[in-house]
């Protein structure tokens, strides 16, 4: 704030002085890294209840091996450059368990602690550390270890989950529709009753943990909005025209990543632009681009692709779509 003071002038007179100290001057000590980290943990509250009710010590194992692993990754590479610590801001814990939520359930242990390592090294300390990487942590921890990890992150770490329920061994709603043209029922896909990453099974999980972000205005609601509203037009308009009956509609729309990656992945505030048409084009772009790539390439899911593509040209949204002050041209 600025600290008015009394000064000499060079006629010798006394005169007020203004110190203006760097901005911001109005200061919101609630508005920091450590309280949006923290209701993010709050959120995924409930996907953390029902991914560990459905897939038992599996989940429990991912769950604190990738959140362990990422809390000393970012240790190692902190202290690698000589920074201070900022392992207690609570971002590499959440990078941790939005990673082990993107993982299938039996994934090899060092699949998770590459990933974990890539998505704290490549992701983020990479770019500069907090609040400075262009591309969602997680994901590309996630992208990583997809790619040099296929055969063992397909579908043989989906099957033959010992003690947990035959609904969530097999294939994913996704891949079985892809694939086989098997259906899978509406009801089990709201309450997670189906195969899939840790964090992508129960729809109503995931939309209680992302209303409570937006109610606490961690996540920007415009984002989701235009994710879900984008691929429900393009799935209702296949369903319309392949006459699947909403079949195709409510697998894309409630299968795969769609609802945990619109609420937790695609709003992560760092990633994504910052006007509220800039938002609207983001969600937009993830949205187009899923559906694109689950209808006419060979990966069921590709929710994290579109949204790492999309983190590629936030910089240009924000560019195209930061409003124009008052009196420029």
């Amino acid at each position: 704030m600025p600290d008015i003071s009394k000064s000499t002038d060079l006629t010798g007179e006394t005169a007020p002085a203004i110190h203006v100290s760097p901005s911001p001057h109005i200061l919101d000590t609630g508005a920091h890294t450590k309280r949006v980290m923290l209701d993010v943990v709050i959120s995924l509250i409930p996907v953390i209840a029902v991914s560990v009710f459905l897939f038992r010590l599996y989940a429990v194992k991912q769950i604190l091996l990738c959140t362990i692993t990422c809390l000393v990754a970012e240790f190692i590479f902190e202290k690698m450059r000589g920074k201070s610590l900022t392992i207690n801001d609570f971002s590499a814990a959440v990078t941790g368990i939005i990673l082990a939520f993107s993982l299938p359930p039996a994934a090899p242990w060092y699949a998770t602690v590459i990933g974990a390592f890539a998505a704290i090294g490549l992701g983020k300390v990479l770019f500069g550390g907090v609040g400075m990487n262009i591309f969602n942590p997680a994901m590309v921890g996630r992208a990583f270890v997809i790619m040099a990890f296929t055969q063992q992150l397909g579908a043989v770490a989906y099957d033959n989950l010992s003690g947990v329920v035959d609904t969530v061994s097999g294939a994913t709603p996704l891949t079985a529709l892809k694939y086989d043209g098997a259906h899978t029922a509406l009801t089990n896909m709201i309450l997670g009753n189906t195969a899939g990453s840790l964090g992508e099974t129960s729809v109503i999980a995931c939309i209680l943990g992302g209303l409570y972000l937006i109610y606490r205005k961690a996540a920007s609601w415009e984002i989701p909005v235009s994710i879900l509203i984008t691929m429900a037009l393009i799935s209702a308009i296949v369903d319309l025209v392949g006459s699947h009956s909403g079949v195709f509609l409510y697998h894309h729309l409630f299968g795969g990543a769609t609802m945990f990656g619109a609420f937790f992945i695609a709003t992560d505030p760092v990633t994504s632009p910052l006007s509220f048409k800039g938002k609207i084009y983001f969600g937009v772009g993830i949205g187009f681009l899923t559906m694109i790539m689950r209808m006419y390439s060979g990966y069921p899911e590709c929710f994290m692709f579109a949204v790492l593509l999309m983190n590629a040209v936030t910089p240009l949204i924000n560019r195209i779509s930061i409003p124009i002050p008052l009196g420029w041209k």
